[in-house]
């Protein structure tokens, strides 16, 4: 199949799959949206590192010269600092008296850096800046999903996956400020799937530009990597710290694994569907 024609089947799935995903989850009962969000949190969380540290990263390095290692490791350490920094320029909901407030509801463990739940203090401007965040956000998923895939389709593949699966808790979480800066359910979904088709846009903007740029591939792997390492670290895994009772704990364990060992399975596979 014709690379270009993969790279937007993918950053579609990556993206607009993720709004109805999202849109589906928010019909369910409060209660049993807050019993399934932190479960797929925790699933996230081993499927973005495994594709960071198991896909992106040894890619990266095996397509430079030794003597740009270090220039790869800064590439990922700047990443991360980067990401950081975006994120403090974009954290959408007021705070009051120095702290979050939140509702203990299914938005409060998913801390994604443009998923934070709703509170007291949204404004209505919210909804705006988060749509306007979401496209810029999902633009940049669009483009690092087609470096991986021009680096090797079944990286693209699995790191399409890895987006897919921290796109979902994100959406939800988008989904509940647009609710409560006013807009209906029908205005939310038509913004939401709007905004995600930026990532197809992201995505064949790249093809047309990475492909004459193939030495500049293993920076963007880097950079991938940096985005999805810190978005579990930073943003997730903190997350799941709100419980500590021993059955929580044991049932995150299980699930992050779980989400390695998906990526693991599927990049070996496909690997080995290529040897063949």
């Amino acid at each position: 199949m014709n690379l270009l024609v993969l790279i937007i089947i993918f950053t579609a799935v990556g993206g607009v799959l993720s709004v109805m995903a999202a849109a589906i989850f928010l019909l369910l009962r409060d209660h049993h949206r807050s019993a399934i969000l932190p479960h797929g949190i925790s699933f996230a969380i081993g499927a973005l590192l495994a594709v960071a540290f198991w896909g992106l990263i040894p890619e990266a390095f095996e397509k430079v010269k030794p003597e740009q290692f270090q220039s790869l490791s800064a590439t990922i350490l700047a990443g991360i600092l980067g990401f950081f920094v975006l994120e403090k320029l974009l954290i959408w909901r007021h705070c009051h008296y120095g702290r979050c407030e939140a509702h203990g509801d299914d938005t409060q463990s998913d801390n994604h850096a443009h998923s934070h739940g709703h509170g007291h203090g949204v404004a209505k401007s919210a909804g705006a800046l988060i749509i306007v965040g979401d496209s810029i956000h999902n633009f940049v998923d669009g483009v690092l999903i087609a470096a991986a895939f021009l680096t090797d389709v079944q990286l693209g593949i699995v790191t399409s996956l890895a987006v897919a699966a921290h796109e979902i808790p994100q959406e939800v979480g988008d989904f509940a400020i647009l609710l409560d800066s006013g807009y209906s359910r029908g205005k939310a979904l038509f913004y939401n799937v709007l905004a995600s088709l930026t990532t197809v846009l992201g995505g064949v903007l790249a093809y047309f530009s990475l492909e004459d740029l193939h030495d500049s591939l293993p920076y963007f792997l880097a950079l991938a990597a940096s985005s999805f390492i810190y978005i579990a670290v930073a943003d997730l895994i903190p997350s799941l710290h709100t419980k500590t009772d021993m059955k929580t704990s044991l049932q995150q364990i299980a699930l992050i694994a779980a989400g390695v060992f998906l990526i693991c399975s599927l990049h070996n596979i496909a690997h080995n569907v290529e040897l063949a």
